[in-house]
């Protein structure tokens, strides 16, 4: 297998990100109890510059867990809680006139910043959701025909609760697809709820968060970054990912398929996978532990399926047991 014009050779042995990773992990869970998958999957999607979107109920860590990331980064952090009367110009800034100067003058609203942490991101109209297009897909704002860049890093981390709640909106489906990722978050097993009221008695969770120390900076970021491009995969697992997305727009329980863009996602997430667990080459695994996470946002379920009570997992798990894995 040649890569780049030099012979390219598997190695299993540890990559050069992994100390950084597990060291980030380890710091996380000295916070958070439990919830594993979801702290690898928010930090597979950081390797991946992306944005995450994070989906449970009240009260399991949605929120915490994307502030504890934030903090163990050397960077900028903004939050903004969505509510139904949010205007967009409340998010992205607006242009105010200066007296002194006789002209106006852009003042930043709150998604300039390097990591955006957005509470409740359903609970806004669908014109205050429509304001996140163009930032969340070119990293830019665009206002009275100025256009404003974001600076590096920037990255969403939006929290959901479920659509079935009350005062929630459901997303555009545009909006829904520049989402690189979205996890969502179950209850604690019973083990784990003992274990966060031991900490919670031993400690204020705030207090442990605001102890936190960053241990990753912008450019140990974008290094990572760098790294995760450029790890290995064979041209049979990129054929892999293109047939499960394909098979997205073909398959009869979905009105609504994966676009080319969930593609590049699932390779990049796949990636990230990979260099998180020690490789810097992909598996067919990492694909398929990916799978969930980026296509569960994109595809729609008919009418007919959502009556027999089946979810969007439910069909990528069809999808993938017909499919034959490449080896």
């Amino acid at each position: 297998m040649e890569a780049t014009g030099q012979e390219y050779i598997p190695q299993a042995a540890t990559h050069p990100l992994a100390q950084l990773v597990e060291r980030v992990q380890d710091r996380v869970h000295e916070v958070i109890v439990g919830q594993h998958s979801m702290v690898e999957q928010l930090l597979a999607g950081l390797l991946a510059d992306g944005h995450i979107l994070i989906e449970g109920v009240p009260g399991v860590a949605k929120t915490l867990t994307a502030k504890l990331l934030a903090k163990l980064i050397h960077t900028r952090f903004s939050r903004i809680q969505f509510t139904p009367d949010l205007m967009p110009s409340d998010v992205l800034g607006t242009s105010i006139f200066n007296p002194q100067t006789s002209s106006f003058q852009f003042k930043a609203g709150p998604v300039f910043g390097n990591i955006v942490l957005i509470d409740e991101i359903n609970r806004a109209p669908a014109k205050t959701q429509a304001a996140l297009f163009e930032v969340m897909e070119e990293r830019q704002v665009t206002v009275d025909g100025i256009t404003h860049k974001m600076q590096s890093p920037f990255m969403v981390i939006a929290t959901q609760n479920p659509i079935e709640h009350e005062g929630t909106y459901r997303l555009p489906e545009a909006q829904l697809d520049r989402f690189l990722v979205k996890i969502t978050v179950g209850y604690p097993t019973l083990e784990e709820e003992i274990k966060i009221l031991e900490r919670h008695n031993q400690q204020a969770i705030t207090e442990l968060l605001n102890n936190m120390e960053p241990v990753i900076t912008p450019e140990i970021l974008d290094n990572a970054r760098r790294q995760v491009r450029e790890t290995h995969i064979e041209p049979k697992l990129l054929e892999f990912i293109a047939k499960i997305t394909w098979e997205t727009r073909n398959d009869r329980s979905l009105y609504l398929g994966a676009s080319p863009r969930a593609s590049i996602a699932l390779l990049q997430i796949s990636k990230a996978f990979s260099v998180l667990r020690g490789r810097n080459f992909v598996i067919p695994e990492d694909i398929l532990n990916a799978a969930p996470a980026v296509l569960r946002h994109r595809i729609g379920l008919t009418p007919e399926r959502e009556m027999e009570g089946a979810t969007t997992e439910d069909v990528i798990k069809e999808i993938i047991a017909r499919m034959e894995i490449p080896r």
